[in-house]
């Protein structure tokens, strides 16, 4: 069985720098990105921008910044195997307070290397890392005048 997700790499301008949002599941105590299973007919980026709005109360970015990566892992579930594909999108938050859904217990805004500590699996760093390094690119681009 599989199972394809989208979800975004949400993140601010905090008092030290770039911020990213994760968010804890009632279902397991594990932290993550805001994520969901794409519907039927449904584009990933646009269940991407559902779940956003679904899970944390933020209205969608209003400009994202694409596609950043995507991460593949496998659970059970019920005692089956389930392999799951997840699509990931770069956007900064829009403003807002975050109003979690009945999914999650806690959220939490923080720099790239507390994230890495709190996100619970290595295939959520690896994601972490990918969005970090595009806006330390995007940084040294807009710091040179380019």
């Amino acid at each position: 069985m599989e199972e394809r997700s989208a979800g975004f790499v949400l993140y601010r301008d905090g008092r030290h720098g770039c911020e990213y949002l994760l968010l804890r599941h009632r279902s397991g105590g594990h932290w993550a990105f805001p994520k969901g299973r794409i519907e039927p007919g449904e584009r990933p980026e646009d269940a991407a921008r559902r779940e956003v709005e679904e899970e944390t109360g933020i209205a969608p970015p209003e400009k994202d910044e694409g596609y950043l990566g995507e991460s593949r892992y496998a659970f059970r579930r019920n005692g089956r195997s389930v392999a799951k594909r997840v699509v990931y999108y770069l956007g900064k938050a829009t403003g807002g307070d975050v109003r979690l859904s009945h999914e999650h217990t806690e959220w939490a805004w923080l720099d790239r290397r507390a994230a890495a500590a709190k996100l619970t699996f290595d295939e959520a760093r690896r994601i972490l890392a990918a969005a970090d390094g595009r806006l330390s690119t995007q940084r040294r681009r807009t710091e040179v005048g380019g």
